[in-house]
């Protein structure tokens, strides 16, 4: 890892391993929201300190696939013909003590790791790797506003849970319906806003330009689709006037015949 000023908000970078995990639980959260635990000896070692951390995970669909995961050193990169459909996805929850990684899946009904997510059962095996490194945000915020899809809800809930007691958050989280709403944990203030998609009066970017901003230093962060994130930060700049420096917005994913501005 390297060395960084610990008072700013700063990368550290790590070792990048592949993994081959166990699947020990699959628990549904919500009708479109499966956790699933994966565990074993090779989690030694792992390391994911910011709450939106990446790992990747890989889904081999041949033969030939499964064999070039299988065959190759843990720490090897993944190179020629045979490469298997590979995702990012947040590391929820990792336990040092008992080797288990909690990895939450949105089972949307196409792709291959929804695809994946939706069969798996206690038993089966998944390569992952990384994180390659860690956006560190200190504690040096008074407020936080965090926005997102339920595509971010894993980021989001790690945030909130490793938020002290004297700091306020908003927190936006578009959904499909009621159903899909999850309870939010925090010793933090925490105040949360359900926008639902099968409700036509609801909005985000509305939402979103009619927020009360939280009182003192604020860092913002946001993660929906590519377009949406682009237009929300747009809003929080121009309507709210919030301070770029601190406000990171990305695209979790990419609406199918999108076109990127």
């Amino acid at each position: 890892m390297n060395a960084a000023n610990p008072q700013t908000i700063h990368r550290v970078m790590h070792e990048i391993k592949r993994r081959k995990l166990e699947v020990l639980r699959v628990v549904d959260l919500t009708p479109r929201m499966r956790r699933i635990t994966l565990g074993g000896p090779e989690l030694a070692g792992f390391i994911s300190l910011g709450s939106d951390d990446h790992v990747k995970l890989f889904f081999p669909q041949t033969a030939e696939e499964r064999a070039m995961l299988e065959n190759m050193e843990l720490s090897a990169g993944l190179k020629g013909s045979a490469m298997p459909a590979m995702r990012d996805y947040t590391p929820r929850r990792y336990d040092v003590k008992t080797f288990e990684l909690d990895i939450d899946f949105v089972l949307h009904g196409d792709g291959p790791a929804a695809t994946w997510a939706a069969q798996a059962e206690p038993g089966q095996h998944l390569h992952i790797g990384g994180p390659r490194g860690s956006m560190i945000v200190p504690d040096i915020f008074d407020s936080y506003l965090l926005i997102g899809d339920e595509t971010a809800l894993p980021a989001i809930a790690r945030r909130l849970e490793e938020l002290p007691a004297n700091r306020r958050a908003l927190v936006v989280v578009e959904v499909e319906n009621a159903l899909e709403q999850q309870s939010l944990q925090s010793a933090a203030s925490i105040e949360v806003m359900w926008v639902h998609r099968d409700a036509p009066e609801h909005d985000l970017l509305k939402t979103v330009a009619g927020l009360s901003i939280p009182a003192g230093e604020l860092y913002t962060w946001v993660a929906t689709e590519s377009a949406l994130s682009r237009k929300v930060r747009r809003v929080l700049l121009d309507t709210h006037g919030l301070n770029e420096e601190f406000v990171k917005a990305v695209g979790y994913w990419r609406l199918e015949g999108s076109a990127e501005e």
